[in-house]
């Protein structure tokens, strides 16, 4: 079964910094474009980054600009979300998505076929 894991979710203080990795066992990983999703309670899922085959990096929100960055690590199968300056509003679970092999990136949650289970991320005080 085709299931990305997220892991490296927890609880920080605001101006605190969080990793979240994402591994895909058994994608055709260097063929994935590889995005995360952020769902805070009562919101809707929103995009926030996404990274392509090509290591090209897309935000799709402009509240994590200069503080969330993606990588990728094709090797390890695995992709990661570094979280810097942390705000209560970044407080969500995050989920990472990939689209069927070959295909781009996209801001639109149903363009995506496979997701993982989530990760809690709580900013508080």
């Amino acid at each position: 079964q085709l299931q990305p894991v997220e892991s490296g979710g927890g609880s920080v203080q605001p101006g605190g910094s969080l990793r979240l990795s994402c591994a895909a066992p058994g994608f055709a990983f260097g063929y994935s474009s590889i995005a995360w999703f952020r769902q805070a309670p009562g919101k809707e899922r929103e995009g926030l980054l996404c990274i392509n085959t090509s290591g090209d990096t897309i935000r799709y929100a402009d509240s994590v600009k200069g503080r969330f960055t993606v990588s990728r690590d094709d090797n390890q199968h695995t992709v990661y979300l570094q979280m810097n300056m942390l705000k209560p509003e970044d407080s969500g679970v995050y989920y990472c998505a990939a689209p069927m092999a070959y295909a781009a990136c996209s801001a639109n949650s149903d363009h995506y076929d496979y997701w993982g289970q989530g990760a809690q991320v709580t900013v508080s005080a």
